[in-house]
C-alpha cells in the first residue's frame, strides 16, 4: 500500500536552493507595468500607422477643382464646361459636381450661419467638383488635368487632396519616432529593474551560494537557478501587463475607430497583434539574459 500513498499523497517537496521570493522582489510588479505601457505605446504607434496609410490610400487619386471668383451664373457655366471637359479624359475614372447645400455645409462651421443665410445672397459660393484619378495624383497629372480645362474653366484651381495631408503625415511620423523611443526607453528600466533584483538577491543567498560552490557546483549551475526564477516572475508580470493593456487598447478602440477604419480593435490587424504578443515574451528573455549576465559576473568577482 505504499506505493498507493506515495502515488496518490507525494511527500511534500523540500524547499528551493534560491528562494523565489528573493530572487523576485518587486520585479513581477515593474515588469507588469513596463509591459503594459510598452505594449500601449507600440498599439499607439501601429494604429498611427495604419491611420495614416488609410488615408494616403484613399486620397492618393483624389483631385479637387474649385472655381471661386467668378458670379454665380459665369460660376455655374464654368462648373458645367469642366464637368464635361474632365469626363472625356481617360486618366479621370469619376467625376462629381458638389451641390449648393453640400458646398454650404462644409463652409458652414468656418463661415457661420449668417454668411450662408437662404435669404441673404450675401456670398457666392465656389463651385467644387471632386475627381478620382486612375493613377496617383502627382504633378504631372495636376498640370495635365490644369490644361484640360485652361479653356473650360478659366477661373479653376487644381489642389491634390494628398497635400491636406502632408503635416498630418509629419505629426504622425514624429509621434511612432516617440513611441520608439518610449519603448526603448522601457526595455531600458525592465533590464535596471532585473538586474537591480538580481544583485540583490545575490546578497541575500550569499550564503547557499558558498555552500553549492564547496559542494562542486559550478557558477553557470548557479546562474540557471537565477535565470529560471527571473523568468518565471518575468513571466507573471508580462502576462498581468499584457492583460491590463489590451483592456486599454479596447477601450480606446472607439477613439482610433473614428480616425479610420481597422481590421480589429483601434484600427490594428492581426500581424500588429502578433507584434504585440510578442513584447512580453520578449521580456521574458530579457529578463532571463539579464539575470543570467548579471550573476555570471557577480560570482566571478566574489572570492
Amino acid at each position: 500500500m505504499g506505493w498507493i500513498r506515495h502515488r496518490f499523497f507525494p511527500p511534500p517537496p523540500s524547499a528551493p536552493l534560491i528562494s523565489q521570493k528573493a530572487v523576485a522582489g518587486p520585479v513581477p510588479w515593474v515588469i507588469a507595468i513596463m509591459t503594459a505601457l510598452t505594449v500601449v505605446a507600440a498599439a499607439g504607434g501601429m494604429a498611427l500607422g495604419s491611420v495614416a496609410r488609410t488615408a494616403a490610400s484613399d486620397l492618393s487619386g483624389g483631385v479637387t477643382v474649385q472655381i471661386a471668383g467668378p458670379a454665380a451664373e459665369e460660376a455655374d457655366r464654368q462648373a458645367r464646361a469642366a464637368v464635361a471637359a474632365l469626363t472625356a479624359q481617360a486618366s479621370v475614372r469619376e467625376v462629381r459636381r458638389l451641390s449648393e447645400d453640400e458646398r454650404s455645409e462644409l463652409l458652414r462651421p468656418w463661415l457661420g450661419d449668417e454668411a450662408l443665410g437662404e435669404d441673404e445672397d450675401i456670398l457666392v459660393l465656389p463651385e467644387l467638383i471632386e475627381i478620382r484619378l486612375a493613377a496617383p495624383a502627382d504633378q504631372a497629372a495636376l498640370t495635365h488635368i490644369e490644361t484640360a480645362l485652361a479653356k473650360a474653366a478659366p477661373d479653376a484651381s487644381v489642389s491634390a487632396d494628398m497635400d491636406w495631408l502632408g503635416p498630418l503625415a509629419e505629426a504622425i511620423d514624429a509621434l511612432q519616432w516617440l513611441a520608439i523611443a518610449l519603448v526603448g526607453l522601457l526595455v531600458i528600466a525592465t533590464t535596471a529593474a532585473v538586474l537591480l533584483a538580481s544583485r540583490s538577491a545575490l546578497a541575500a543567498n550569499h550564503d547557499t551560494i558558498e555552500i553549492m560552490h564547496l559542494l562542486g557546483a559550478h557558477d553557470m549551475q548557479v546562474a540557471r537557478l537565477f535565470q529560471r526564477a527571473a523568468a518565471v516572475s518575468a513571466a507573471a508580470g508580462g502576462a498581468a501587463g499584457f492583460a491590463v493593456a489590451e483592456l486599454a487598447i479596447f477601450t480606446l478602440a472607439g477613439r482610433f475607430a473614428a480616425l479610420g477604419p481597422g481590421n480589429t480593435a483601434a484600427g490594428l490587424g492581426w500581424t500588429d497583434w502578433a507584434a504585440l504578443v510578442l513584447i512580453p515574451v520578449a521580456g521574458v528573455g530579457l529578463a532571463a539574459v539579464t539575470a543570467r549576465l548579471t550573476v555570471l559576473a557577480t560570482l566571478r568577482r566574489m572570492p
